[in-house]
């Protein structure tokens, strides 16, 4: 049986009309002005800024442990003489230097107290003996229950056990209670309402392992069954009911996968549930996808749909991804998949119990309706709303539906604050049905009418939106997507791609010089560093006798390549762009096999050269136009750009692609033809740029792809008197050789030669008192072990402040030790082998000087089997114990080893953070306005990342380049870039015959 729900809409209003009215005179709680809450709400509501200030303010709470860190704070967000600001929190901002320390504590006692309050009006309780208590109430006043654990973010494989631990043991503590609870209305023996299990539980997946990822599903599935499997065994003894909760939409396929395993390990246990979220624009396809599933195996479900809790970051990160928003982006939208996969669900009553959870009186309205007019049995559906909101709503529903179970969140109260924001954020916001109804009194009609007819008003309200941004007939640049590997296509991609160039790698790879393809008799062997005996290609090396070659053909193609267009020049780059687009999986492979990245990174660094190309082409047009100097009546002057002559590229192997194209983009675009030096160990990652300029249609001699050994064509190519420009990212060493060299003018050298080198960097994060230590942890685990610390960019020395130092490390070292090793084309390992040999001798090297001058804290190795394939592995290692005189926090070490620098406060923090020679990147995570100023003044180096890592640099978003020692040169993917490769010109014509000279609207003179 099918049914239009908008043929129920009389029905629907009319119902929700006697909701209304048998809730007439309430209010939630929240919106109680009586109370501090109330305030703060009210407040929030009424002034955007003050609302930002106090969530952020109540995320940081928990951490500020002493009367001073959190009077500080107190200021700091809150030092202001904005009306709309509390006046306790106006006091403990501003008054407590003149009261003294009585004033202060009395004044923060209260400020904590209140908030802290807010937190527990949402939490059933902090321990398992105050949740017992809290549900065994609940249950007196006619409601059941689920009960959720706080604390989903877990870093470390010891966190997810104590996790479980947490849920076991309030498990075991409502067993002891569990046969003095009577059944609710209806109900006899173990089950409330004739039907539904007493005990009623939810999980959150990704807490039960803290290695989940979505590129790798099955392992992630796998990872949290190990760990909830035994929670759903004991909720099977008890007779209870699961639900495995929805959480981010990275993790929804491993979710689902997980449910489908649970459900079909233990056929004859019905009582499993999953959450479906109604704002994501695939609700549709993934309920129906299950319901399928569910009648293909005969085996009943049981479905908690839910609007989304998750919206913001949804959007937030679609956007700063540039990927589709995955979430309705019209609240009517998420009230209409609601209304329409309810009845969904409800049409297919006899394989799934429907949970509808909503607060939202149209929503419950339209389920009861249409349960109603499909037959559907009462005990094939009941409602849920959230423990500490909309208690209106909740005995409405009680007195009309009877089936009403609150969902209870438990726990400590730190985790409990970032729920609380969760709830605050829903609760004010504008669209909130809540806020609509009991704190703005909207107009009921306009609260019950039907989310379509929302939706057409607004869309007909909402202007139009304007036209991309154009230049020069290009859209605005923005910044190639990063991969989204919560798309099965994208999954499967990458080990189709391995596949496919494995199976024709091997072969002889041949210089590139002059449009012509030219071989050696030299060759060098580029290796897997997971197998050294798996060759990807036998390079030809150049000598002397190639790379004059080479420098011949581009001094040649010079003569004619200066004078093309800059819209032309740029308009090869956009077709090259294409062809890395076209091919990104297959070049992404190459990169995962020959310098051992993993899959998100070999793509990142494949977007990173789309982005390069791009970016390039665009500002090349802005500076091809000729620009106007000057307004003198009588005289013309121009400036405009040449290139400067024949660019020598010396690319590193840790981004083989995408600097490679960064460097020699920029050279080509400029008007300089390119004599290409890729590092011997990603010379086959580097043959990419020749099938690339060769798909874009670039001239013979433009591009020229000369591998070989640096000893023997290194300082040749950089002494060439026909070289004008070379451009280098490598090691500081040879970057201080190559700038000396080139300083020295040879015979027939008619240019003075011009150096961009980025050398590297000593890299260092500082982790306040105050930091979100979820973050944090996470953060400096990437900077420091994404790629195996090969990055410039990486963290090599984390400055923790004394304060939170025992807890950040006890987080990080478990952290550390929870994450997998192995090749890199398998998605489970988070860190694979660094590039070759001779970087796995240096790390060890490097190693005994840690182990020498610090604390071992971590040296976590690959398994045996592992070691015995022969692989460049080595162990991530983290020590402390370090200071800045220390060799292992001055110099570059280029592989997984992390140093963790105790500091006392903030002055010693940034003092050993600009401690060494180096000054490339950094980050600092914190929640203190003020000292994240002093970070932006004071930590100096050339990116610096607030609550960031220090790694993953985005063209034209995070131009990148250091100085002091990091290089020489203007930031990279930024608009001072391509100005290296030119030279400046300047024509000034005389526009004066005889006395006359036309006159231009804007001179100021009259003849």
């Amino acid at each position: 049986m099918t049914t239009d729900i908008s043929s129920l809409d009389p029905r629907i209003i009319a119902r929700g009309r006697e909701f209304f009215k048998s809730i007439s005179g309430e209010s939630p709680s929240i919106f109680n002005k009586g109370w501090w809450t109330g305030k703060v709400m009210d407040w929030s509501m009424k002034n955007e800024d003050f609302k930002i200030q106090m969530f952020r303010f109540v995320d940081v709470l928990p951490c500020l442990n002493t009367s001073e860190s959190l009077s500080r704070h107190i200021e700091e967000y809150f030092a202001t003489d904005d009306a709309n600001i509390p006046d306790v929190l106006k006091w403990g901002a501003t008054k407590t230097k003149i009261g003294g320390g009585l004033v202060a504590k009395v004044l923060n006692k209260t400020i904590r107290s209140n908030i802290e309050s807010m937190a527990r009006q949402f939490i059933i309780g902090q321990v398992s003996k105050e949740a017992v208590k809290g549900i065994k109430k609940l249950r007196k006043d006619g409601f059941a229950f689920v009960l959720d654990l706080l604390g989903e973010a877990t870093v470390s494989e010891a966190e997810s056990a104590a996790y479980q631990a947490g849920y076991l043991e309030v498990l075991e503590a409502i067993q002891k209670e569990l046969g003095k609870w009577k059944p609710l209305e209806g109900g006899s023996g173990d089950l409330d309402w004739g039907h539904a299990p007493k005990v009623n539980v939810a999980v959150k997946p990704t807490a039960f392992y803290s290695q989940s990822k979505s590129v790798d599903l099955d392992g992630t599935a796998s990872g949290m069954m190990e760990r909830i499997e035994p929670i759903y065994k004991k909720v099977m003894e008890m007779g209870g009911f699961m639900c495995i909760d929805m959480e981010s939409l990275k993790y929804k396929d491993a979710t689902i996968e997980l449910y489908k395993r649970l459900r079909t390990k233990y056929p004859d246990y019905p009582h499993l549930g999953i959450v479906f979220q109604a704002y994501l624009r695939c609700v549709d396809d993934d309920v129906r996808g299950l319901l399928d599933w569910s009648r293909e195996k005969g085996l009943p479900i049981s479905i908690r749909l839910v609007k989304g809790a998750y919206w913001d970051y949804e959007t937030v990160m679609a956007k700063q991804n540039d990927w589709p928003v995955p979430v309705w982006t019209h609240k009517p939208e998420s009230d209409i998949a609601f209304e329409r996969v309810a009845k969904m669900i409800l049409e297919n009553a006899d394989i799934c119990h429907f949970a509808c959870a909503s607060h939202n009186i149209r929503s419950i309205s339209a389920v009861m309706e249409t349960a109603s007019e499909l037959n559907v049995p009462e005990e094939r559906y009941e409602f849920q709303v959230l423990y500490g909101m909309a208690e209106p709503v909740r005995k409405g529903l009680k007195n009309v539906a009877k089936r009403v179970r609150l969902y209870c969140p438990y726990g400590d109260l730190l985790p409990g604050m970032g729920y609380l924001v969760r709830r605050l954020l829903e609760n004010t916001a504008n669209e909130s049905f809540l806020k609509q109804t009991f704190a703005d009194e909207a107009d009921m009609d306009v609260l019950l009418e039907n989310p379509e007819v929302t939706l057409r008003r607004q869309l007909e309200e909402k202007c139009v939106t304007p036209e991309p941004e154009q230049r020069d007939g290009l859209s605005r640049f923005s910044n190639f997507p990063v991969v989204d590997f919560t798309l099965e296509s994208e999954r499967n991609a990458f080990p189709a791609s391995i596949a496919k160039i494995r199976s024709r790698m091997g072969g002889e790879v041949p210089l590139f010089i002059n449009g012509k393809e030219v071989r050696t008799d030299v060759h060098l062997d580029s290796y897997n560093p997971a197998d050294p005996s798996e060759i990807i290609g036998s390079v030809c090396q150049a000598g002397v006798a190639e790379a004059d070659m080479a420098i011949d053909a581009a001094s040649e193609a010079y003569l004619s390549w200066r004078d093309v267009p800059p819209r032309e020049r740029a308009e090869v780059l956009l077709k090259a762009s294409q062809y890395l687009k076209d091919n990104i999986h297959d070049l992404s492979a190459t990169q995962v096999l020959e310098v051992g990245k993993q899959w998100d990174q070999a793509h990142a660094d494949i977007a990173e050269a789309i982005d390069f190309l791009e970016y390039y082409a665009r500002e090349m047009i802005r500076l091809g136009n000729p620009r106007r100097m000057g307004r003198a009546p009588g005289e013309m002057s121009q400036l405009f750009y040449q290139g400067k002559g024949v660019a020598a590229v010396i690319a590193p192997w840790n981004f083989p692609l995408a600097i490679s194209v960064g460097m020699v983009s920029a050279a080509i675009v400029s008007g300089c033809p390119v004599v290409y030096k890729p590092a011997g160990i990603s010379s086959c990652v580097g043959y990419g740029l020749v099938e690339m300029w060769k798909a874009a249609g670039l001239p013979d001699g433009v591009f020229n792809y000369c591998p070989g050994k640096g000893s023997v064509i290194g300082d040749h190519i950089v002494d060439h008197p026909k070289v004008s420009v070379i451009a280098f990212t490598g090691s500081m060493e040879v970057g201080l050789r190559i700038q000396e060299r080139a300083a020295k003018v040879h015979p027939g050298q008619q240019q003075c030669k011009k150096v961009i080198a980025e050398m590297g960097g000593k890299n260092g994060t500082i982790i306040d008192d105050d930091a979100d230590l979820d973050e944090a942890v996470l953060g400096v685990l990437y900077a420091a072990f994404g790629f195996q610390g090969q990055k410039c960019s990486a963290c090599s020395r984390v400055i923790v402040l004394d304060a939170i130092y025992d807890r950040f490390i006890e987080r990080l070292t478990e952290a550390a030790k929870s994450v997998k090793l192995g090749p890199s084309e398998n998605p489970s390992n988070y860190m694979g082998p660094v590039v070759d040999k001779a970087a796995q001798e240096n790390v060890l090297r490097y190693l005994e000087i840690a182990e020498s001058e610090g604390n071992v804290l971590v040296k976590h190795e690959v398994s045996a089997d592992l070691k015995a394939t022969g692989g460049c592995y080595v162990p991530l290692t983290i020590v402390d114990g370090i200071t800045k005189e220390h060799r292992i926090a001055q110099e570059e070490v280029f592989g997984p080893i992390l140093s963790v620098m105790r500091a006392k406060d903030m002055d010693e923090a940034l003092d050993i953070a600009n401690s060494t020679r180096f000054a490339l990147t950094g980050a600092i995570y914190s929640r203190s306005p003020r000292n994240l100023e002093r970070a932006f003044n004071e930590f100096r180096v050339g990116n610096l990342y607030l609550n960031k890592p220090s790694v993953g640099a985005l063209v034209e978003r995070h131009a990148f380049g250091g100085f002091k020692m990091s290089g020489v040169g203007s930031k990279s993917g930024g608009p001072d870039y391509l100005l290296q490769f030119l030279d400046p010109r300047l024509v000034c014509e005389n526009t004066m015959r005889r006395g006359f000279t036309p006159i231009e609207e804007d001179d100021e003179w009259v003849s």
